[in-house]
């Protein structure tokens, strides 16, 4: 039940990070993948990767902030593999790290548009191709911050991921009934190029339970389960996956 043989799945923020390790977990489990970043270079290795252990992919190297990467997805999974199931919209951005008086309304801007609007415009062209297909599952990557506490020069990115809380709220309620599911994926602190250096992910590994950080396989196991039968009769949810960071919070 947790594969997903057959399914065609967009990741974006595949590049690097959780959005590579979900990529690379989806194609090992049965489906085709349409993987979406910046870095064109990057996803073609990752795409010749998988396809060297048999799966299948396809790049689109794109800002997720624009709406014509969101639709050039869609349309690459519909050309490539005949219709979309699953839309994992991970690709996220710290942005600014000040305290909030501090930042520019540029910066604040930008943290909103990659985490949040980008969200929103990838949903927006997803959505009609899971209802051609009779319905399909929307997974979102929030995080602790924002959620469960606010740490110090992230108010953006805290109120953006918040805002993703909302969103899958309103997805569900707007589409449960055509079969479509949207939840949310809420990582504690993760090995990857946002967790910083050396003594950035120790003081981070301190505020969870387990006293570590994860790597990103770990939260792409957790992906995996929400897009998978397995969550079949879960959305509108947020699945903590943050070694015990918020329940040692609460």
């Amino acid at each position: 039940m947790n594969r997903i043989d057959g399914k065609v799945a967009i990741v974006t923020g595949a590049s690097s990070g959780i959005g590579k390790a979900a990529a690379m977990l989806f194609a090992a489990n049965g489906a085709s993948v349409v993987l979406v970043a910046r870095r064109r270079e990057a996803l073609e290795r990752l795409a010749g990767e998988i396809e060297g252990r048999g799966g299948r992919a396809v790049a689109i190297a794109g800002d997720v902030a624009g709406e014509s990467t969101h639709r050039d997805a869609v349309a690459a999974a519909q050309s490539a593999f005949g219709g979309l199931d699953i839309a994992f919209n991970n690709a996220g951005l710290v942005g600014a790290m000040r305290p909030l008086a501090e930042i520019e309304p540029h910066e604040w801007a930008e943290v909103l548009a990659v985490n949040l609007t980008a969200a929103f415009l990838g949903a927006r062209a997803q959505i009609p191709a899971m209802r051609e297909r009779g319905g399909g599952a929307l997974l979102f990557t929030g995080s602790f911050v924002g959620n469960s506490v606010g740490l110090p020069g992230m108010s953006a990115y805290a109120a953006a991921k918040a805002g993703l809380m909302g969103l899958v709220r309103g997805i569900a309620a707007d589409y449960g009934a055509a079969g479509i599911r949207a939840n949310a994926l809420l990582p504690g602190g993760t090995a990857t190029g946002m967790a910083g250096d050396a003594a950035q992910r120790e003081w981070a590994a301190g505020l969870h339970a387990m006293k570590r950080i994860a790597e990103p396989e770990e939260i792409a196991q957790a992906a995996l389960f929400l897009v998978s039968g397995m969550a079949s009769f879960v959305t509108g949810s947020a699945l903590w996956a943050d070694g015990g960071n918020a329940a040692v919070k609460l």
